[in-house]
């Protein structure tokens, strides 16, 4: 049954109150897709932080109008639909790829990030990319990695320190004058060996809570 002039802006408005935050979308076609096959489409859709509209080729422009992913709702041809996201925009390709490798009933049409439209080998290539999650981690890793290594080390030349002096003294190679401040200055950097280790585990630790509290984009 034809959608009355009312329902039309209805479906309309709806949609555009749902694009309006969304940041990227990838466009789609299927054909034949039973209704299981959709209902886990719309799930896997889901599950990456996105939402998904089969769409009417002449209300998606009315609904995009505005939103930064208006440019790929322009001149739909056939059966359309969109997966959007505020979010991250690799999960939402990545999903997606995957999704359509056991089932090619669906293919992609196009894509658009944050209003760059994309082709489908650039949403192929997106879907490799590693996501926001992944770079977050790898961050935090450079960030801790070299402020742990220099502790270790520290930590250790303060112990081989303390190892070589006490078999020195035995051995009596610290005789004469000097002997004294010597073996006091090498006391010295032992003694402040943990303290630096700790100075650079707690800026490590700083590093890392500053990295937490940074908002994700998106």
């Amino acid at each position: 049954m034809a959608l009355t002039r009312q329902q039309k802006h209805d479906k309309v408005a709806a949609l555009a109150t749902e694009l309006k935050s969304s940041t990227s979308a990838i466009i789609g076609t299927f054909t034949g897709l039973t209704a299981s096959k959709d209902f886990d489409l719309r799930k896997t859709i889901r599950a990456a932080g996105g939402s998904y509209h089969v769409l009417k080729n002449k209300l998606a422009p009315k609904a995009g109008a505005g939103t930064q992913i208006e440019g790929a709702l322009a001149g739909l041809k056939g059966v359309s639909s969109v997966a959007y996201t505020s979010g991250d925009p690799v999960a939402l390709a990545k999903a997606l790829s995957t999704w359509i490798k056991d089932n090619s009933e669906f293919t992609f049409k196009l894509g658009i990030v944050e209003g760059k439209v994309l082709t489908v080998e650039e949403i192929n290539s997106l879907a490799t990319m590693p996501g926001k999650e992944e770079l977050f981690s790898k961050l935090l890793f450079l960030i801790n990695s070299p402020a742990q290594r220099l502790a270790t080390v520290i930590n250790a030349t303060g112990r081989d320190l303390a190892i070589v002096i006490n078999q020195g003294v035995e051995k009596g190679k610290f005789a004469g004058a000097a002997a004294p401040a010597v073996v006091e200055e090498a006391v010295a950097a032992v003694e402040e060996a943990p303290a630096a280790a700790a100075y650079t585990e707690g800026a490590s630790e700083q590093a890392a809570a500053a990295a937490d509290e940074t908002p994700a984009e998106g």
